[in-house]
């Protein structure tokens, strides 16, 4: 009978606990939560009249305010009402609506006091179906024997008032609003808090900035899907055309290619996939995907980072075989046979870095796009897998690249070739270098958002917080210096420039030879004038 109407007592708690907490969330107006954590007025009922009449919110047993303190009250309501102990009203009161002191300072109630209170009532408590919590355990207390507030607590030289709030101010740093907890064995994390996940749609933005960003992204990542995927079926006509040193180029456009097909899919997905549906019975808002349980969301992440990595080390691999070309003057022979090394550098590195994301978790569903990614939230990956992997590709590609560029010149300079062939040799070298142009500045641009996001992304997550602290009852940041809210057009930029730096590959097939090979092919492959 005991544990059965326990489950019972608990179980209609968390219904009425649940009803409140919905009610809060509803009408942030009516419940008054708090945005400066200074004293404030003792508003339960079974705390009032006591030597103090002010408190401070989040109490010592993480409740957010005093509704929230009042309802986990209730089941010691008949212990009070009965007087089983004369020391558990003000024990109850140090824990629940603790006295309001001068700032970081907790006063605890003695461990005499709560030893007296649980033996005094215990009798009468397993009467009710009522246990005694685990963090009211008389052991966790000061082993001390003083009433309930201690004579220090109530002097006039750290009773925080009203009229000096400044002194009972304090930073609690973030805390997850109970809409965007998520079940622990999960993984979860959301600014440094475990088994919480950021709110779906984004949290930064608008709902017409959202759908204008989707169609935006779906029509860029068509028109890089035609084009890559032209690059690709061009060399398919005539596989023997494209020979290393520009065969990268293939292998390259073959991989943002995927990159764009990735993106299509998640403009059709829109966020069934990023984001973990709302679950009203449970009190759960719609949160990010995070980590590999969601098998459609970590095989979009697979996709996607595989070959935006492969992608940039392609190009490098590109940039290598021009400089053999140019440098050690190797022929296409000699580059080839070195293709498996190549392959195994292309695909593998990619491979390692996305395992290894997959390993720590780290893979997190992005509701702007649809699709999954990483470092959307988490700037230590944003950092060591994306920025630094994207940066070190660029600093070898072009340092490879002016060597190159430098001893075709010298070639170009000392050598007297006929004029066909110096006519040659300047296109090429002129191909090469508004190749490497339009690749590296949509690069460039996609680093700069990146690094422009991780330097602000803490200020823009501060700003989220204080804006919406009081809705979700959370404590509002402390001592906020400046508050800003990211611009929808960087990220539309960084998701152009993440798409279209697959567009390159078409200027390097793009010739009268390209137009013949197609129309040889629509014609039945028979032989053009």
């Amino acid at each position: 009978n005991f544990n059965a109407g326990h489950g019972h007592t608990m179980d209609l708690l968390w219904v009425l606990y649940s009803m409140l907490t919905v009610c809060m969330a509803i009408n942030m107006e009516a419940t008054g939560s708090h945005s400066m954590f200074t004293c404030e007025p003792i508003t339960l009922r079974m705390c009032q009249g006591l030597a103090y009449n002010t408190t401070f919110m989040p109490n010592l047993l993480n409740h957010y305010d005093q509704q929230t303190a009042a309802l986990a009250m209730e089941p010691f309501h008949p212990m009070v009402n009965l007087e089983c102990s004369t020391e558990i009203r003000p024990f109850l009161c140090a824990l629940y609506a603790p006295v309001c002191t001068e700032y970081g300072r907790v006063t605890l109630p003695c461990r005499r006091l709560c030893q007296r209170a649980k033996s005094d009532c215990y009798k009468l408590m397993d009467m009710f179906g009522v246990t005694w919590p685990d963090e009211m355990e008389c052991s966790r207390f000061p082993d001390c024997d003083e009433s309930y507030p201690r004579t220090i607590d109530l002097l006039p030289s750290s009773d925080g008032t009203e009229e000096s709030p400044s002194s009972v101010q304090r930073d609690y740093g973030f805390w997850c609003p109970r809409e965007l907890k998520i079940e622990p064995d999960l993984g979860y994390s959301f600014m440094g808090v475990r088994d919480c996940s950021p709110p779906c749609p984004n949290m930064y933005f608008r709902e017409d900035e959202l759908i204008f960003a989707r169609y935006f992204i779906g029509v860029v990542s068509i028109v890089c899907l035609s084009a890559t995927l032209f690059t690709f079926l061009t060399f398919l006509i005539d596989v023997g055309r494209f020979r290393y040193p520009e065969r990268p180029i293939i292998f390259y456009a073959v991989c943002y290619m995927m990159v764009s097909l990735v993106f299509f899919l998640g403009f059709l997905l829109e966020d069934r996939v990023s984001c973990n549906a709302a679950s009203p019975g449970r009190f759960r808002a719609s949160t990010v995907t995070q980590g590999s349980h969601n098998k459609a969301c970590t095989l979009l992440f697979m996709t996607l980072y595989f070959f935006t990595m492969a992608g940039s080390v392609w190009w490098v691999i590109l940039t290598i075989t021009w400089f053999l070309a140019a440098v050690p003057k190797w022929g296409s022979e000699a580059i080839e046979k070195k293709a498996l090394l190549f392959h195994a550098v292309a695909w593998g590195i990619p491979g390692a870095l996305t395992i290894t994301l997959m390993a720590m978790n780290k893979i997190e569903g992005d509701s702007m796009s649809g699709v999954c990614f990483v470092g959307l939230y988490d700037l230590m990956a944003l950092r060591w897998f994306l920025l630094v992997p994207l940066a070190l590709d660029v600093v070898v590609g072009v340092v490879l690249l002016l060597a190159g560029i430098a001893a075709l010149n010298r070639v170009r300079m000392e050598i007297p070739l006929e004029k066909e062939n110096q006519d040659k040799l300047v296109k090429f070298m002129i191909r090469i270098g508004v190749f490497s142009v339009l690749y590296l500045v949509p690069l460039l641009t996609v680093i700069g958002c990146y690094l422009y996001e991780q330097s602000h992304r803490s200020v823009w997550e501060t700003t989220w917080v204080q804006e919406r602290c009081r809705e979700y009852h959370i404590p509002c940041p402390f001592k906020v210096e400046q508050t800003s809210r990211p611009d929808i057009v960087l990220f539309l930029i960084k998701y152009l420039m993440m798409l279209v730096v697959g567009i390159p590959s078409v200027f390097w097939v793009g010739s009268k030879k390209t137009c013949f090979e197609w129309a040889s092919f629509f014609n039945g492959h028979r032989r053009k004038e």
